[in-house]
């Protein structure tokens, strides 16, 4: 039983006897670093059934406390705000519990009940690019979270392997490709197809050009231009099941997905289970079917099927046209349903999309509650804001988008720029260096996206994201590195358990290991890995205090420098789990 626990059931105890009320919950805080104190009681929300001064209030509180619970062993209140001093003794065995801890901050996962992240969910038109490195990195990182808040969790993508765009590329290869293949050119596979997008745009802006030269207005030339009519001929021939057009498409596909798996390694996330939306985009329909009956759906007078979510606040919704195909949201609906039935132990799902997707989720979440599937109450949208850069929007079909292979091999680049700059790396091998620059490189570019809240836009600086001081990546990597190097310098046996005196930059860092599994649950409830990064980033400073105001190896005691690399291996530990959640790595030396 932690402290807290027991100090709401004094607490509870207490107001009953003092002021003859019943409360349920007690409000805990840090204490500020103002006050004197441990642990903070907030006394503000009695004052709903207690009608008497605050300040009062959390004296008689204190006193009460004290008495009663011998590990408290001063107290004061300031205002609203009752501050316990909690005694170094249990500091200490708080301490030695979660420093033997090996999972500590870990809850084992529930198997019968499961949570499916999806996340990525690229098209295979294109290669990956910045937008895409924020959504895996949130959805990875959330599913990390979610399983080490005790979820049995599976990381699933949709991939998005058809439509018009599909055909897009695939006529602009047939036409202006000359039998170039990812081993030919020297690129890769999602690079190469990419290009004959970027290339199909551009001969199609030229017939557009030309059509309107010869006095076609704009919207009908975009509608005549014979590239596009030709794209639109391939789809009719794909959802026919031409052969040639069908083989033609895996080809590329494949090309595209061994290019995808190439960044997917670099960006260090993986998936459980793919979808294709090549086989899901034709679900859905008999879920339709069954809520037209039922009166959850509407037909309208030319065929099409609707919802009226007017009553919730929204709009109309179309379900399906009127020459019965199917729209965006009938497949979403499908594959939600498929889902579950392939894992049936789902329970809720967590779809990583950007927040121009909101209204789109929000109904969907609404139909399916209405198809009546108690899953549907446990569906997140893990909506994110876009990452901005100083140059402007990216787009894909115009090829300004910022590449998520080159970003992170820039990335590389500028850790190896500033670190030659350091001149920290004497006693490296070329290959121990480069490894060490991916390291320091990806971090910077995790941390400074995951410290974000994911609904905040971002305005991405590379350079500022790889600093080695304030609340970067690199910074708190440098710690760990350093605490490694104590550890390593620690050669003596520091195994037992020793009873010291407490120094308040010990007692800071203690009460800040403390709140590691608290931090957890609370990133899990809230899908935000942004807490755990600003976490990991306040442990790092309350331990770099503590590294400048004790000595470790020159301490007044064999006691104290017991500890002190006790202290040091167990915030390490701690970084490099929390670190982990975020899908970053640490360097054992800087």
């Amino acid at each position: 039983m932690t402290i807290q626990n027991t100090l709401e059931k004094i607490t509870i105890k207490a107001l009953k006897e003092l002021y003859n009320v019943q409360i349920e919950k007690v409000e805990f805080q840090v204490t500020r670093k103002d006050f004197e104190g441990d642990i903070t009681i907030v006394v503000f929300p009695f004052l709903r059934k207690i009608k008497a001064n605050p300040v009062e209030i959390g004296e008689k509180l204190g006193s009460y406390i004290a008495e009663d619970l011998p590990e408290i062993t001063d107290f004061n209140v300031v205002k609203g705000f009752l501050n316990l001093v909690v005694s170094d003794a249990y500091l200490l065995d708080d301490f030695y519990a979660m420093y033997h801890k090996e999972d500590f901050g870990l809850t084992k996962p529930k198997e019968t009940e499961a949570i499916m992240v999806e996340y990525s969910s690229p098209n295979t038109n294109k290669p990956l690019h910045l937008g895409h490195i924020r959504n895996n990195l949130l959805g990875y990182s959330v599913a990390e979270i979610l399983k080490a808040a005790g979820n049995t969790v599976y990381k699933t993508q949709i991939i998005n392997d058809r439509g018009i765009h599909i055909c897009k590329s695939m006529l602009a290869y047939q036409k202006f490709g000359n039998n170039d293949t990812p081993e030919s050119t020297g690129l890769k596979g999602d690079k190469l197809i990419g290009n004959f997008y970027v290339k199909f745009d551009q001969e199609y802006k030229k017939e557009i050009e030309k059509l309107v030269a010869e006095g076609k207005s704009e919207e009908a030339a975009k509608k005549e231009a014979p590239l596009l009519v030709e794209a639109q001929q391939m789809l009719k021939k794909w959802e026919q099941g031409d052969e040639q057009v069908r083989a033609l498409w895996k080809t590329m596909n494949q090309w595209v997905y061994d290019g995808f798996d190439v960044t997917y390694k670099a960006m260090g996330v993986d998936f459980d289970v793919n979808y294709y939306e090549s086989n899901t985009y034709l679900l859905g329909k008999d879920s339709i079917q069954k809520g037209l009956e039922k009166g959850i759906f509407f037909k309208k007078p030319d065929g099409s099927v609707w919802i009226d979510l007017s009553a919730e606040g929204l709009d109309e919704k179309i379900v399906l046209r009127a020459d019965g195909t199917a729209v965006y949201i009938t497949q979403d609906i499908g594959t939600a349903i498929q889902r579950v039935k392939d894992y049936p132990n789902v329970k809720g799902m967590v779809y990583t999309v950007g927040n121009e997707q909101d209204y789109h989720f929000k109904v969907l979440f609404l139909i399916l509650k209405k198809l009546g599937f108690d899953w549907a109450s446990n569906l997140y949208h893990l909506s994110y804001g876009m990452v901005d850069l100083p140059e402007g929007k990216m787009k894909s079909r115009e090829g300004t988008v910022v590449d998520a292979d080159d970003l992170m091999q820039e990335m590389a680049a500028t850790a190896r720029a500033i670190s030659q700059d350091l001149g920290k790396l004497e006693g490296y091998t070329e290959a121990e260096k480069e490894h060490l620059y991916t390291i320091i490189g990806m971090g910077a570019l995790k941390y400074y996206i995951l410290k974000v809240d994911p609904k905040k836009r971002i305005l991405f600086d590379p350079k500022e994201s790889i600093d080695f001081n304030g609340n970067t990546g690199p910074f708190i990597q440098y710690t760990y590195a350093r605490i490694q190097s104590l550890l390593r310098r620690a050669t003596f046996d520091y195994t037992e358990e020793v009873r010291i005196r407490l120094h308040p930059k010990e007692k800071e860092v203690i009460k800040q290991l403390h709140d590691f599994p608290e931090v957890i649950t609370n990133a899990a409830l809230n899908h935000s890995p942004a807490l755990i990064a600003n976490y990991t980033f306040d442990l790092v400073k309350a331990f770099n205090s503590f590294y400048q105001s004790v000595s470790i190896f020159s301490a007044d005691s064999d006691a104290e420098k017991i500890f002190r690399i006790q202290l040091s291996k167990k915030v390490a530990e701690v970084i490099q789990r929390a670190f982990g959640l975020l899908g970053i790595d640490m360097p054992e030396r800087m």
